[in-house]
């Protein structure tokens, strides 16, 4: 199981009766190539509504606002239809990017070079927790899996709750301001989401070794994606709150 809900350990169960007749399956390598190219839409996308925002153009707004919507949508669809994510996976990277990019210019307006800063550290813990996820360092064994789906399930129903709570004018104390509990929170927070990469390399890998079809290299990367987007805005709100400090 992984906390990841793209992921699952049913995830590939799922798709292994279409394997038969399969003239290609799933790699670990293909998977890691279409997550480049999922990365550069996010990244050209996000430069796009960077650029809007710059300009000062309202349409900015729209289009941030849009991407976050159609991104939800996409998710949904392509967790429920894993054969179309050859076309959702980029889809979503490339409305995701949209929405990052007008988030990650909001920010960096308030706190220059915090965008910078959360793209390294970003790419640095997926780097190190790759590194030590291949020499074998650390195993998604039982335990781990266990532990980081109860995080990642209470940091869901904590961010449901303050939604929820939010349509009535009450709020969470502290944990989104930038005190000591606030700060406590988002490390908590990033360390969680940096810990389901684990998970999701292991799947990836069990994937490829079952014989997966190969458009679940496009889903593969898409759920690699969901986490690093996560972690990616879970950093930045870690930056900020201690930039506010």
């Amino acid at each position: 199981m992984t906390g990841n809900p793209t992921l699952s350990e049913k995830t590939f169960h799922e798709v292994r009766p279409t394997i038969v007749g399969e003239s290609e399956a799933m790699t670990v390598q293909g998977a890691v190539n279409k997550t480049a190219v999922m990365l550069l839409f996010v990244t050209v996308a996000a430069g796009f509504t960077w650029n809007l925002f710059a300009e000062g153009k309202a349409a900015g707004n729209g289009w941030m606002i849009g991407g976050a919507v159609a991104g939800f949508i996409i998710a949904l669809v392509t967790v429920f239809k894993k054969h179309w994510s050859p076309v959702t996976a980029p889809l979503y990277a490339i409305v995701q990017g949209l929405f990052i990019g007008g988030l990650s210019f909001t920010f960096n307006q308030q706190f220059p070079g915090i965008v910078v800063q959360a793209v390294m550290f970003t790419f640095g813990t997926l780097a190190a927790l790759l590194a030590a996820y291949s020499t074998g360092l650390i195993r998604a064994s039982s335990g781990l899996r266990r532990g980081i789906v109860a995080a990642t399930g209470g940091i869901m129903l904590v961010y449901l709750a303050s939604l929820v709570l939010g349509f009535f004018g009450i709020q969470i104390p502290g944990i989104f301001g930038s005190g000591l509990i606030g700060i406590g929170f988002s490390v908590v927070v990033v360390i969680v989401a940096a810990m389901n990469l684990i998970l999701d390399f292991d799947l990836i890998e069990s994937g490829a070794r079952s014989g997966a079809p190969k458009y679940m290299e496009w889903y593969a990367s898409f759920a690699l994606m969901v986490t690093l987007i996560w972690l990616y805005l879970e950093i930045l709100r870690l930056l900020s709150k201690l930039r506010s400090r």
